[in-house]
């Protein structure tokens, strides 16, 4: 029997979180749900449920909860941050869907990413954003009006197997390539963010090809890799109990790699990234490849009006 769905609002004191850690290439997240209707089996965000004494299982999915006040809280913040640091200059860069999609289908009917995308817009302050769902064609004005602005559509397969096993509730590899050619085809800078790569599946080189490939058709001006991280408990609970239905006869050389490690071995990601490196070349894309523990320098500001291609889990 299929759970039913609750919605909860809540209400937001900031929405601006600062990002401290020296990994993300970002310094601001904003994410108005907590919880998302996709249920990706991988998702390290489940533990944010966690930290709120909820189950990090089932109740991710269907327990979302949404900061109705989110463009007021945004709005109230961004003026006090832009007269304390002196302009928009020195703000730092915005990520939008660091810990939930912000396109989720909660979205198509509350429209507070929309209203959040206002509210930036007023003050053309440029965002990344990262989403699986082709919904975000509905901001298309929006984004024309954040310049330096870039979006990052998640896609790490097109086999249909791999994709409803892990990511049952998200929509269709077919939907976010035509999401991104949609974005491309109206001058918006976006690419392909492919995460997270499954070892033994999605890392097979033809696997690889066909997600390049596609983005390369539909003109993608980058494409990011992360390998898999399971990085909490609750995470790797919940992935390894996907695994176990779905493909047995991996568990074993997951435990063996991921079962007292969030992350695959140094070596197999060095070897996915060069592998990804080769492949972008050859069809012509650009790979977004950072040194892990780097940030854009100061330079980069978002007057500078350059694309913000930021992503969350850069771990290759």
């Amino acid at each position: 029997m299929p759970l039913h769905t609750r919605y909860e609002p809540v209400r937001a004191k900031q929405l601006l979180n600062p990002v401290k850690a020296p990994s993300m290439p970002f310094d601001w997240s904003i994410n108005p749900y907590r919880g998302c209707q996709h249920g990706c089996s991988f998702c390290y965000a489940r533990s944010t449920h966690a930290f709120l004494g909820m189950e990090a299982d089932d109740t991710f999915q269907h327990h979302i909860l949404y900061k109705d006040n989110a463009p007021e809280a945004l709005q109230a913040q961004v003026e006090r941050m832009l007269r304390a640091k002196g302009g928009r200059s020195r703000l730092g860069r915005i990520a939008i869907g660091t810990a939930t999609d912000p396109y989720q289908p909660l979205e198509g009917r509350l429209k507070l990413t929309r209203q959040c995308l206002e509210v930036l817009a007023a003050y053309r302050l440029p965002v990344s954003i990262t989403t699986r769902s082709p919904l975000i064609l509905r901001d298309i004005d929006l984004l024309r009006k954040l310049p330096g602005s870039s979006v990052n559509i998640s896609l790490n397969t097109l086999d249909k197997r791999i994709w409803r096993s892990f990511e049952p509730m998200s929509p269709a590899p077919a939907q976010r390539i035509k999401a991104l050619q949609g974005l491309r085809q109206e001058g918006i800078e976006a690419g392909i963010f492919m995460a997270p790569i499954l070892p033994f599946l999605t890392d097979r080189q033809e696997e690889m090809e066909q997600v390049a490939e596609q983005a390369a058709e539909a003109k993608a001006c980058f494409v990011m890799g992360s390998v898999l991280r399971l990085n909490t408990a609750e995470v790797k609970s919940w992935f390894f109990g996907t695994l176990r239905e779905a493909y047995p006869h991996l568990v074993g050389s997951y435990a063996d790699w991921y079962g007292h490690s969030p992350a695959a071995p140094k070596a197999y990601r060095e070897q996915i990234r060069s592998q990804l490196a080769r492949l972008l070349e050859r069809v012509g894309i650009p790979a977004y490849l950072p040194e892990i523990g780097t940030k854009p320098t100061q330079a980069e500001s978002p007057e500078d009006d350059k694309p913000v291609q930021l992503a969350f889990a850069l771990d290759l």
